[in-house]
């Protein structure tokens, strides 16, 4: 007997088995699907008794008489999943447009997730650089004078003697810029730390040693700690290096060891040299208040934080008497953990961006979940002609989940590779100074993080369909669906355009707050103006003489440049960076008495030239602004900005007044007062300023950095080359960086444009997947109602009529689940108060109008599958199914 006569014999039998299993006409239905997958494989090469064989074992099979003998085989196991999977690819190549939307979806949300939880690992989760790094804390006082906790000199060796609470107990000082002067120099930052520092933190060398005692003295021997990366760069990790003397800063230092790859200074200053702190213990605690430190405590076994510090409050409260009474109500004390120092100023920015990810997570998951959804009511049918031909319940649900977690890992694999691509587009987008993001990369923990995710996905969204029992009534028709998937679809799209309008209204928060950010006023020009900062080498300008000499050089040189009209120079420049700052109440007026009103904030100061307040167009509102002839007179004068004057003497001229800014500092002549700058970053208000003339006399060079600004009417690529050649020319050793005040101030605003922008972009993948979604439901739903839609013609209903039964279902839908957002998105912003600049958190028209544009877009999606019912045939539709 020919194969094709053995095919027509078995379906033969078939239809009688069949028939006797249900009633009615539906032995030509079932043989249709048999035949069909019988002719699928014999077309794929398996013999047609084999292929018979398969088709059985797959519809649940009524012709097992011969293998029954295999049943008991431990093998058999694997040969059903065989067959699951070969089923499942087969199923997955007959639905491709299916299969890749559900990989694309899974493989957008699970790899944001990834690639953000791999930046924010470090910061909220993994543990510190550090031995038993969950027992270090910080320790100090606070006061306006540092947003950091700090210890002064004058009273730190009391805390250190008299303390109980801590293992051990150690301090670092500021670091500071240095210079390796050896053949191949470079620009380093060197910290200087005790030598008890490393062992409190838990950290030893990975070659040579630490400081000894002897050597963390004031005239002890110079030795030195060299950074990882030093010793990677500058000697090639040559182990002769141990021993070797460097120059630093022109001085001879011995380096005694290296330290780890990942150690971090507590305070996470890169620092390139570590140096022995090496105070004079006597004379610290004769000073007051002596040098400014950092201290750092390991807690003994047992001891927490809040038991530390109430510990230590007798030793707050007695340094706290010997300070001056007006700043004892603004000191405080503080005990808190090293991760809540390091991290305090990402922490919250990092829990944002977690749960976009994870929101645009769960939208990612929610339109798997409505796929498999979907796909299972489509199957409907074939899983009811499984049943019918014997196939047991956990046959069908291993099949079902065998899918479901064949579309998980093949999304988790793609998964990772957008990972690394988001990542890689993360560190070339982000601006410097973001923590940890350019240490951020995909290792086992976070690999093992992203299948978790996959897996958990898998079971969410393949549970349902894998759970549905088989209806015999799908067997008269091509899909049914039950109310309870047609209610969870439903409750996935609502959920979805919730969580799209909290996306959404974050984004539309940190975009407006971005905007204000860079529309504000500043209170100054920064188009047209190039900068030169200049750091001197210290060993080479060690006095003020040289100092003043190179920049009035570096001064007069830029003057003669084409296109330069104005050129000034600051030791500092605003709106952000670095500046001196000086206690109110440390300002004297003459005439009237001290201020007994505690410390009155800080007053932000610089050293200026003349040209400073025309190169950035700052208006004098009153008096004069600096000379050039100010600059050779013995006579010293200052200007003031509008909110210092105004605090300084109310309504009274200060025109002339005699100030003295600096403790036992010379008095100044007051000769003007300048429009307020924003000088305390962009998003802060600005500070009360006062500026000093920088004349033509030593006396008035005490530092070796300073900024020379120069107004110019050429482009700034034209001009910035000539700078170079004109400082290289006085000495070509000296590190010089040129740009724009533009660039600075854009530099400013570089962090709150990348939060902007990355919470943006989930939000608006979560837009496109929960529009995706709600077109695919109410198209899904306008199927099933086909034949309903056909009845409602036929009796007389207009397109009209049937475009708003469509639309009504799909408003509904949005309503609920733009309502349910907006509640969650209110108590939600709340959490970005500390993120926003001039916008509040409830901001009713950023609310409305995510409302009316998430609303408008997810009606458009509901639309065409509207429309497309409003064009069925009667005739045809009463015919469906």
């Amino acid at each position: 007997m020919s194969a094709v006569a053995k095919v027509q014999e078995f379906l033969s039998r078939l239809r009688f088995v069949i028939s006797r299993k249900s009633h009615g006409d539906l032995d030509d239905e079932l043989a249709f699907h048999l035949e069909q997958s019988i002719q699928q494989k014999i077309s794929d090469g398996l013999t047609p008794g084999e292929a018979r064989r398969q088709a059985l074992i797959e519809f649940g099979g009524v012709e097992r008489t011969r293998e029954q003998c295999y049943e008991q085989r431990p093998s058999l196991w694997m040969e059903n999943i065989g067959q699951d999977v070969r089923y499942a690819l087969r199923g997955f190549r007959r639905s491709p447009i299916f299969t890749v939307t559900a990989i694309v979806t899974l493989a957008l949300g699970i790899g944001s997730t990834t690639a953000v939880f791999s930046v924010v690992d470090r910061i909220l989760f993994r543990s510190l650089p550090y031995g038993n790094a969950d027992r270090l804390v910080s320790v100090g006082l606070t006061a306006p004078i540092n947003p950091q906790e700090f210890m002064l000199g004058g009273s730190y060796y009391d805390w250190r003697d008299n303390q109980k609470p801590f293992e051990s107990f150690a301090a670092e000082g500021i670091s500071d810029a240095c210079d390796l002067t050896e053949n191949n120099p470079a620009r380093l930052t060197c910290a200087k730390a005790e030598a008890g520092l490393l062992p409190t933190l838990g950290v030893s060398t990975v070659l040579g040693r630490n400081f000894l005692p002897e050597e963390d003295r004031p005239n002890g021997p110079k030795v030195a700690l060299i950074s990882y990366a030093l010793w990677r760069t500058h000697y090639n990790l040559d182990a002769s290096v141990l021993n070797r003397l460097i120059k630093i800063d022109g001085k001879d230092v011995r380096v005694v060891g290296v330290l780890p790859k990942d150690f971090e200074m507590p305070d996470l200053l890169d620092a390139d040299v570590v140096l022995p702190l090496a105070l004079d213990e006597a004379a610290q605690r004769k000073d007051s208040p002596g040098a400014v430190l950092y201290a750092f405590a390991r807690l003994k076994p047992g001891m927490s934080i809040e038991r530390a510090t109430a510990e230590l409050q007798p030793v707050f409260e007695y340094s706290l008497s010997l300070a001056p009474a007006p700043f004892r109500k603004e000191v405080h004390f503080v005990v808190r953990s090293l991760r809540d120092r390091q991290m305090h100023d990402v922490r919250e920015i990092a829990f944002v961006l977690l749960g976009a990810v994870l929101a645009l997570l769960l939208i990612a998951c929610s339109n798997v979940a409505s796929l498999f959804l979907t796909r299972g009511a489509a199957r409907e049918r074939e899983l009811a002609v499984r049943s019918a031909l014997g196939a047991s319940r956990g046959r069908l649900v291993r099949q079902t989940l065998t899918e479901v977690l064949m579309i998980t890992l093949a999304g988790a694999a793609a998964s990772w590779v957008l990972a690394v691509l988001l990542l890689r587009v993360f560190v070339y987008l982000a601006p410097a100074g973001i923590l940890f993001l350019d240490k951020a990369h995909l290792d086992l923990r976070i690999m093992l993080f992203s299948g978790g995710l996959s897996l958990i996905c898998g079971v969410l969204f393949g549970l349902v369909p894998a759970m549905q029992r088989p209806r015999a009534s799908s067997l008269s028709a091509r899909s049914a669906g039950s109310r309870s998937q047609a209610f969870l679809r439903r409750a996935l799209v609502m959920g979805q355009i919730a969580v799209s309008i909290v996306l959404l209204s974050s984004a539309a928060l940190l975009l407006r707050s971005f905007r204000n950010l860079q529309l504000q006023n500043l209170g100054m020009q920064t188009g047209g103006v190039l900068t030169a900062a200049i750091d001197l080498p210290q060993y080479r300008y060690a006095t003020p003489q040289k100092q003043m000499e190179f920049f009035l050089r570096a001064e007069a040189a830029l003057r003669a440049l084409p296109g330069v009209s104005r050129v000034g120079l600051t030791d500092t420049l605003p709106p952000g960076g670095m500046h001196h700052e000086q206690i109110y109440s440390n300002i004297k007026v003459a005439g009237q008495p001290p201020s007994t009103a505690g410390t009155g904030g800080m007053v932000t100061w610089r050293w200026v030239t003349p040209a400073y307040f025309q190169g950035l167009d700052i208006s004098i509102l009153r008096g004069r602004t600096f000379t050039e002839a100010d600059r050779t007179s013995s006579q010293q004068v200052m200007i003031l900005s509008s909110l210092l004057a105004s605090r300084m003497f109310g309504n009274n001229d200060p025109i002339g007044q005699r100030v003295q800014p600096i403790p036992e500092g010379h008095w100044y002549t007051i000769v003007g007062i300048a429009a307020d700058v924003k000088n305390a970053g962009l998003a802060s208000p600005a500070n009360p300023e006062f500026y000093r003339l920088r004349r033509n006399k030593a006396e008035d060079w005490d530092g070796w950095g300073a900024t020379l600004i120069a107004e110019t009417s050429l482009p700034a690529k034209t001009s910035m080359p000539w700078v170079r050649t004109q400082i290289a020319q006085i000495d070509p050793t000296v590190p010089i960086d040129v740009g724009t005040l533009d660039q600075q101030v854009n530099k400013l605003a570089d962090r709150p444009r990348f939060e902007s922008a990355l919470l943006g972009f989930f939000a608006f993948t979560g837009l496109v997947m929960a529009v995706i979604g709600i077109y695919g439901v109410t198209a899904f739903m306008v199927m099933q109602r086909t034949q309903e839609v056909g009845v409602r013609m036929a009796l007389g209903a207009t397109r009209a009529n049937i475009l708003r039964l469509i639309l009504w279902d799909g408003v509904r839908l949005i309503s609920l689940g733009g309502v349910l957002g907006l509640i969650v998105a209110l108590a939600v912003s709340s959490t970005l108060k500390s993120l926003l600049f001039s916008v509040g958190p409830h901001d009713p028209a950023t609310f409305a109008g995510v409302a009316i544009f998430l609303g408008t877009v997810s009606l458009a999606a509901t639309l065409l599958p509207a429309r497309s019912a409003t064009r069925v045939d009667p005739a045809v539709a009463l015919r469906h199914d």
